[in-house]
């Protein structure tokens, strides 16, 4: 198999040759048809979060084809499309596990950071984290779905039952999620990196009711606002423009710091919420409201090999919607 490894933090990709994985008990061994490169990624190579695991092949939103499975995994996964997602295995036993909130296990696994991922052409996963995919579907249209989608649908849900949603950063969850609202009849408001036209645009194509630069004043008060963008500063600016007993949730797993401001912008039962990871029934709770939803993904495709590039691009913001790997 060919690889693309990250052998120090702060380091480029390496392009590297391996023997082809063996799954162990409860695995399996795909191979990678696609895998999107996500902003949790650059965390990752940049250093942002704790080390990860090193040497490293990175990437967690694959899609792929079951080529062998290990002991205790039924024969008749072999040949199916899945999808493996950043949550890559937890313990079971912990009190978060044992209370349907598997997203806080005390000692997961994650692909593509404590566990290798999908920069590859071929990777290995934990058959019960492995979510059946469509078989006629687009490969790279699908990859973008495996996290950006997942978070985007976690912070909605977080979000509330309210009408009018800001988005505060434009990339990839955004363009989802934003698809989603519209077949739910919300109304969008999206924020961009000020200036960023074609950002403003795009969300605009996708049914957003508005859309502007993220300095800008909301033209409405807001039930809620998601932010995917990394950015603190943007945590105040989206409190001030939530009504009263209005959400603010951040989608990121990775922001810059939070700065003080002024209680009244808090008050009348505001709040703010995190996001962490994703459980199994949120993955199937939202591939079928993507289905349903007709989700369609915007995505530019780069060879394996290319990977650095993607990750460059992705770091400028010169992406529209997701970059995908495809080896």
């Amino acid at each position: 198999m060919r690889a693309m490894v990250l052998e120090e933090t702060g380091g480029a990709l390496k392009s590297v040759e391996r023997p082809d994985p063996v799954p162990g008990a409860g695995e399996i061994a795909v191979r990678v048809e696609a895998c999107a490169v996500c902003r949790t990624d650059l965390h990752v190579i940049d250093g942002d979060l704790p080390p990860p695991k090193l040497p490293l092949v990175p990437g967690h939103e694959i899609v792929g084809i079951v080529e062998a499975v290990g002991q205790g995994v039924p024969f008749e996964r072999i040949g199916r499309r899945v999808g493996i997602p950043w949550l890559g295995q937890t313990c079971g036993r912990c009190p978060y596990c044992r209370t349907d909130a598997e997203n806080l296990c005390d000692n997961p696994l994650f692909t593509g950071y404590t566990r290798d991922g999908g920069f590859a052409t071929h990777a290995v996963a934990s058959s019960d984290f492995a979510f059946d995919l469509d078989p006629d579907a687009d490969a790279v249209s699908l990859a973008p779905l495996l996290c950006a989608g997942l978070i985007g649908w976690r912070s909605l849900k977080k979000a509330g039952e309210g009408r009018r949603i800001g988005i505060y950063g434009f990339g990839a969850a955004a363009h989802i999620i934003t698809q989603v609202c519209v077949w739910q009849g919300r109304a969008v408001y999206a924020f961009t990196r000020d200036g960023d036209n074609e950002a403003q645009r795009f969300a605009m194509e996708l049914g957003a009711t508005w859309a502007g630069g993220s300095s800008e004043p909301a033209p409405v008060s807001l039930d809620a606002a998601i932010i995917f963008a990394p950015v603190g500063d943007l945590v105040p600016k989206a409190l001030a423009a939530v009504r009263k007993g209005g959400h603010v949730v951040c989608g990121g797993i990775h922001m810059s710091d939070i700065p003080a401001m002024p209680y009244e912008i808090l008050w009348g039962e505001r709040s703010v919420a995190s996001v962490a990871n994703l459980t199994r029934s949120d993955a199937a709770e939202f591939l079928e409201v993507a289905r349903q939803a007709r989700v369609r993904t915007r995505t530019t495709a780069y060879p394996l090999a290319a990977a650095n590039e993607a990750l460059a691009d992705l770091r400028a913001g010169r992406l529209s919607g997701a970059a995908v790997l495809v080896p």
